[in-house]
């Protein structure tokens, strides 16, 4: 049986055994503002559902 893999983001650790941690944003940056606000929101949610948050986004839709 293969070992649990440990991702390491940061000092963020994500693996099937570490509690969950959401990768979660907007598919594209529509200011600095709307960054921080959304940002905000998902922190806000992650953080009543104890849950980790990495914050991922797009200013030019590249990543397709």
């Amino acid at each position: 049986m293969k070992p649990n893999s440990v991702v390491e983001i940061g000092p963020i650790r994500v693996a099937n055994h570490l509690p969950l941690t959401l990768i979660a944003g907007p598919c594209a940056l529509e200011s600095r503002d709307h960054a921080f606000e959304m940002a905000h929101a998902l922190k806000e949610i992650t953080s009543k559902a104890g849950i980790g948050l990495i914050y991922k986004t797009s200013f030019d839709k590249a990543n397709r």
